[in-house]
């Protein structure tokens, strides 16, 4: 249980929740693990097994407080938003935002910043375990192209040169990806390949990317936003440009930091791939369960949150930056500051 940005996260199985005067208490086992005025309570998030009572539910609504039920990996399964009024004022704000070119660029800005330096520092962790070899070299040097776009973000003057100064950054990264796979040649990529994966670290990476979405577009519909309007991705019928926005920052954090701690500590095997006649290469069965246990547990892992000053369950992450965004958008907050690792 957290108590986060004026939001209750409940994740421990078989909770219940319920309405105590003007409080909510959490019970957990037969025991009263917490006792929480709703008044400083935007909104509560509750993940799995977990019960709301019917009293509570109906204090929510009449108050307008959102509750949000998501699966226990984090899959959005609904949303009670009481009077409209608070999303419909949030998702007028959202389209606001991206019709004024300035705010957009803004907004897209931090999402690439947030992604490239995430990228930088995982380059350099690697590199810091390979002292005197030529990796460490290659690494240290591609983190120094990631400073030089860095420095040149403030610059780029429209999406599209955005867009594009992404694209040199992630061409850097993938280009010496393989060299932070410790002594596994069978997991060096040739690039980013998808629709589809070329090779098992590709592979190994899209089944994670679409794990990291699900999460993203989880969090932006747990917050009210709507997941289809983005501003660094464009609009296009049936994508979820914002939860894609949001999870380009915590690519290299989440998704790529699990697969070469797997990797490289031999969770993941070639076995547990497969190539298709076309070339495309997926994991098996066993594959994916060893992967999304592995995810599972890395989700569980405490971080400490730069901006909130405090440590929180790393699958919880996507819920602070979505709660975080909804806060700009609204002028709560001067600016959106992107996610950073450790």
């Amino acid at each position: 249980m957290h108590e986060l940005l004026n939001t209750l996260y409940v994740t421990s199985q078989d909770a219940l929740l319920r309405l105590d005067r003007d409080t909510v208490r959490v019970v957990v086992e037969g025991e009263n693990r917490a006792r929480l005025p709703l008044l400083r309570l935007q909104a509560i998030a509750v993940f799995g097994r977990v019960t709301v009572t019917t009293p509570l539910i109906h204090r929510c609504a009449e108050d307008g407080r959102d509750v949000v039920w998501l699966t226990r990996r984090g899959r959005f399964r609904a949303r009670l938003a009481g009077r409209a009024l608070g999303n419909v004022l949030l998702r007028r704000a959202q389209h606001r935002a991206l019709d004024d070119p300035a705010r957009t660029l803004a907004l897209a800005r931090q999402f690439v910043a947030g992604k490239v330096q995430n990228s930088r520092l995982l380059l350099m962790r690697s590199a810091r375990d390979r002292p005197g070899e030529e990796d460490e070299r290659e690494l240290r040097a591609a983190a120094s192209q990631l400073d030089a776009i860095l420095a040149d973000l403030p610059a780029a003057a429209d999406l599209d040169t955005l867009r594009g100064t992404e694209g040199l950054a992630a061409r850097a990264y993938f280009a010496v990806f393989g060299r932070m796979a410790k002594g596994r040649p069978a997991f060096v990529p040739g690039g980013r390949s998808r629709r589809p994966p070329r090779d098992r670290a590709n592979a190994l990476l899209s089944f994670l990317y679409a794990l990291l979405r699900s999460e993203c577009e989880a969090a932006i519909e747990g917050v009210g936003l709507d997941p289809q309007v983005g501003f660094l991705h464009g609009l296009r019928p049936g994508r979820p440009a914002l939860a894609l926005d949001l999870m380009e920052e915590l690519r290299p954090a989440v998704a790529d930091r699990l697969a070469l701690r797997m990797i490289n500590r031999r969770q993941i095997r070639p076995q547990h791939f497969e190539e298709t006649p076309g070339g495309a290469v997926s994991l098996t069965d066993d594959g994916r369960r060893a992967v999304l246990s592995a995810y599972a547990q890395r989700k569980e892992r405490e971080v400490r949150h730069r901006l909130l000053g405090q440590k929180v369950p790393l699958g919880l992450v996507p819920h602070m930056q979505a709660r975080l965004l909804a806060r700009r958008l609204r002028g709560d907050l001067a600016h959106y500051l992107p996610y950073l690792a450790r």
